[in-house]
């Protein structure tokens, strides 16, 4: 698979590292420079690309998407903080008969959390008891706060548990990510976390959605792309 890399930062480069090392050819890498391209100059470069896997930064997503669209080039978008752009980015998709797969975390292991924590605000919804609260923690070069990660567990629960969910959020040093769901009463506290112990789950997370993506039109979130992968290892267990 050829690949395109929006975005030079860690996560880019990790997603370089592993491609490379699955026998994927990297094509064009794009950084800060991007900006001064137009979108028809930015989807030329894109156009021979089979998928193209993007962690910039927000600011740049819509633009990103529409030269993906252009070029009919799958994206992969790793880049949170971009859902105030989501009404033009679904318009691009759908204009173009595109490819996108979008997600707050893409690491397998939290889309595993996220199913455990919707499970326990089912069980948790009828105990007024029990306080709910959000912890998560990232690197101090993190910009959104809270997290899209942080946002996604908060959407989870409150489809069972109607009362408050707060969410407190920590940027500093190197945190790689930590997310903690916490059930509190007056006798006992339950708890259910989430560590990464390196950005390399993200990278495998995204390079698996890459050739999820190929060969698809529309707009998938990561969650549906772990459901058919699940489905998939049942089927031939």
């Amino acid at each position: 698979m050829r690949l395109a890399l929006i975005g030079t930062g860690a996560m880019g480069q990790l997603v370089a590292t592993q491609a490379r090392a699955a026998g994927d050819e990297i094509g064009a890498t794009f950084g800060s420079e991007v900006a001064a391209r137009s979108v028809s100059e930015f989807a030329e470069i894109l156009s021979d690309h089979d998928a193209a896997i993007d962690f910039s930064v927000s600011g740049a997503v819509t633009k990103n998407v529409a030269a993906c669209a252009s070029a009919g080039v799958p994206l992969v978008e790793g880049t949170t903080g971009w859902h105030d752009q989501e009404t033009e980015i679904r318009r691009l998709v759908a204009k173009h008969d595109a490819a996108l797969v979008y997600g707050a975390n893409f690491s397998v292991g939290v889309n595993v959390f996220y199913r455990l924590v919707a499970q326990a605000a089912k069980l948790m919804a009828g105990l007024d008891q029990y306080g709910v609260f959000i912890e998560e923690e990232h690197h101090a070069r993190k910009r959104d706060a809270p997290s899209g990660t942080a946002l996604k567990l908060k959407e989870l629960l409150a489809r069972d548990i109607k009362r408050e969910i707060p969410v407190a959020s920590v940027r500093a040093g190197y945190i790689p990510g930590t997310h903690r769901i916490g059930f509190d009463s007056a006798a006992d506290q339950i708890t259910l976390t989430h560590m990464a112990r390196s950005r390399e789950g993200f990278a495998a997370g995204a390079l698996l959605a890459a050739r999820w993506i190929v060969g698809r039109q529309g707009m998938f979130e990561y969650s549906q792309v772990i459901d058919e992968v699940l489905d998939d290892r049942r089927r031939r267990d």
